[in-house]
């Protein structure tokens, strides 16, 4: 039976607009490949513009448009580059964080004895490719060797969407382990950045966010639940990268009315406002449905409301332009052979792609030998190895870490050329490795 179109939305109704542009972005929004494909052609138009005869326009867009911001004495210069980085990324830092608490409080990771085999495979997927990139960087120098957690990344959008391409090749609980896996990677990335590569914190910019932090969790404790308080709050702090990441931890994954008290107070109010006549129904229906909206909002955990209105964001705004400001890979510098065959390359590629097969099979073997945990539903060991290799693709935070790490141009550059060709070797070996095991399945 088809809805009263007179219930029906804007958004749902038959008007041009809402059916030829609104619903159809919605329908993408929710494949869970979408993310990927936008992050893919942000990549490769970021590459062509580099290369091309208007490359310049490239470079003086991302590092001469500048932004300036001055608050008194305090002075905030930053190229548009910077700005995406430092400062947007933050919202992206701040889902990445949303998605670790939703999975600690009510996810996968909840349950320890579930989540510890695809939190030991993500510790080996970490460990062997950092390994790896000590042992043949040795000899490049001190400027090099500090790049040694780049392979160590997962880029859960690039992942997520060649499963999602795979389709039904792939088990369900494969998927999962591999969601899970890369979760758990993102929290040692972000673990990493703390600890190593945020020694230049102004101490300025960190005492603000300990304190935006800290009035955010009194705030919490004391029932504020308005967000015309913590978006300022927020705001103040959002120069500080890894502070989203802490504000994401902090966002209350329960929602303020349980389903009883959700129902009790929903009959409360229908039964307290009888149906008038004219404009006093108009009125009472006014104020009946905003009594009802309140109640509903807040019914509906704050994390989950924040992650639902920041993902597509996220995904589809941030994270590519990250990808057009950082991915634009400078091919004429240096002929292809000294670019990618450079030693750097090649061992950021190899920890991508040897790296994880080694590193997440082997420790996910040892887990199951030590009964630690078992392997998902319906998959083997060949599944595993072919998830293992997906886990390769680190694109997005892989490109973060270069740029905590290098400072010379020509590092990055070689860096990125590494990133590129690893993540490539990784989707292509890790989707062949699937269809093999799907096929003998």
């Amino acid at each position: 039976m088809r809805p009263d179109p007179r219930h029906r939305t804007w958004s749902r109704s038959d008007r041009f607009v809402p059916r030829r542009f609104v619903r159809p972005l919605v329908r993408f929004i929710r494949i869970e490949s979408a993310s990927g494909g936008v992050l893919l052609v942000a990549a490769v138009a970021a590459m062509v513009w580099a290369n091309s005869p208007w490359s310049d326009a490239y470079h003086q867009l991302f590092e001469g448009t500048r932004f300036g911001v001055e608050f008194g004495p305090l002075l905030i210069d930053l190229s548009l580059a910077h700005l995406i980085n430092e400062g947007l990324m933050a919202i992206f830092f701040f889902v990445v964080g949303l998605e670790i608490k939703r999975e600690l409080v009510v996810g996968e990771l909840r349950d320890p004895r579930t989540a510890l085999l695809p939190i030991v495979a993500a510790l080996g997927g970490m460990v062997v490719p950092a390994a790896i990139y000590v042992f043949f960087t040795s000899n490049l120098g001190a400027e090099a060797a500090s790049g040694w957690a780049i392979p160590m990344a997962t880029d859960i959008a690039f992942a997520v969407g060649v499963i999602a391409l795979l389709g039904n090749r792939v088990p369900a609980d494969g998927k999962l382990f591999l969601l899970t896996l890369a979760i758990a990677d993102d929290l040692g990335a972000i673990v990493v950045i703390a600890i190593v590569y945020s020694s230049d914190l102004e101490v300025g910019w960190l005492l603000a966010a300990i304190f935006g932090l800290a009035a955010t969790w009194i705030s919490q404790r004391v029932g504020i639940r308005s967000y015309a308080f913590y978006v300022p709050v927020a705001l103040a702090i959002w120069y500080a990268t890894l502070a989203g990441v802490a504000l994401g931890f902090l966002t209350p994954a329960r929602s303020l009315y349980s389903g009883h008290e959700l129902d009790s107070k929903v009959r409360t109010i229908l039964d307290t406002f009888p149906v008038g006549t004219g404009a006093e129904k108009t009125e009472k229906s006014l104020h009946e449905a905003e009594l009802l909206s309140e109640i509903a909002t807040e019914s509906i955990p704050p994390l989950n409301r924040l992650e639902n209105r920041l993902l597509p964001w996220s995904s589809f705004v941030v994270v590519p332009l990250f990808a057009l400001a950082n991915a634009g890979l400078d091919l004429r510098a240096q002929s292809l052979t000294e670019l990618f065959f450079n030693p750097l390359a090649l061992t950021i590629a190899a920890g991508l792609l040897v790296g994880k097969i080694v590193g997440i099979t082997s420790f996910a073997w040892l887990a199951v030998r030590l009964g630690w945990g078992r392997l998902p539903r319906q998959t083997n060991w060949n599944h595993i190895v072919g998830l293992a290799a997906l886990g390769g693709i680190g694109f997005t935070v892989s490109l973060v870490l270069t740029n905590l790490a290098f400072t010379d141009p020509t590092l990055v550059n070689i860096a990125r050329a590494g990133i590129v060709a690893g993540s490539l070797l990784s989707g292509a070996v890790g989707s062949l490795l699937l269809l093999r095991a799907h096929a003998r399945a």
